[in-house]
């Protein structure tokens, strides 16, 4: 009698778990081949490629195929697409404090965030609807898909929406976001950050960004803000403290000016 042997499919080993050294070593190789490309004439980058390795969910979540076009005149319901998102009368001044907008006082430290909305010449872009959303001193957004162990505050949700003023101008009084983990790798933490996003007249036009904060030792691992590679367009992002902006036992202040387009452009989340 031959005994027959089976061969047993060999299993495949589970994915090593990329740690901050790793995503280190790879933001390090995407930087060099930055400065190489400047160094033999190529143009200065101002926004990040849309599949940066070291952020890891942007290969899943980038458009991978062109923009459809929409012929508004099969399809009227696609007016919709290019009609005003908003009222003027909708926004009220408790919008632009996120410190009013609940029964008792929010915890953390009270910032106003201050700048002005222009365009590549340095134009006011007025009447423009501003909106942002953070976490607040924590790091916890509140949201229920954000699940980080950290404490909620009853009294802080973290959304506002203010109006340009004609020169541009935005304000906002609200609380300095903590810095948070998240799942990119392990040991993964967001530098305090709070987004904007900014709407034109149509829906299409809404464009995304980000606003840090200054000397935070976390933007040398974070790969998000790292894929700005251009180091002069990641400055832009940070906003600069402003003592003038400061209200005597109220709040510290911070100057943060967004431009649309052109050299000195604020870097947008295109795609993401």
């Amino acid at each position: 009698m031959t005994e027959t042997t089976r061969t047993v499919p060999e299993q495949a080993s589970p994915a090593r778990e990329l740690t901050q050294a790793d995503i280190d070593r790879q933001m390090a190789r995407e930087r060099e081949a930055y400065e190489k490309g400047l160094a033999e004439g190529a143009e200065p980058s101002h926004h990040p490629r849309r599949d940066y390795a070291p952020y890891r969910s942007s290969a899943l979540r980038h458009p991978t195929r062109p923009p459809v076009a929409i012929d508004t005149r099969l399809d009227p319901e696609a007016i919709e697409l290019s009609s005003p998102a908003f009222g003027e009368t909708d926004v009220t001044e408790l919008d632009s404090d996120l410190t009013r907008q609940h029964q008792g006082e929010p915890l953390g430290e009270r910032i106003t965030v201050s700048g002005r909305l222009l365009d590549r010449d340095g134009r006011p872009v007025r009447r423009q609807l501003i909106e942002l959303w953070q976490a607040n001193a924590s790091g916890r957004y509140a949201h229920q898909r954000d699940q980080h162990p950290a404490p909620l505050d009853p009294h802080f949700t973290g959304v506002g929406r203010v109006l340009t003023g004609d020169d541009g101008s935005y304000r906002f009084t609200t609380i300095k976001p903590g810095a948070y983990p998240w799942r990119n790798h392990t040991g993964a933490w967001r530098p305090a950050h709070i987004h904007f996003s900014l709407f034109g007249s149509a829906f299409t036009q809404r464009l995304v960004t980000q606003m840090y904060f200054p000397g935070d030792p976390l933007f040398a691992y974070d790969p998000i803000l790292q894929s700005v590679t251009d180091e002069a367009a990641r400055a832009r992002l940070v906003a600069a403290y402003d003592h003038d902006l400061s209200k005597p036992e109220w709040s510290l202040g911070y100057r943060w000016d967004i431009v649309l387009d052109g050299p000195a452009a604020t870097w947008i989340e295109e795609g993401r």
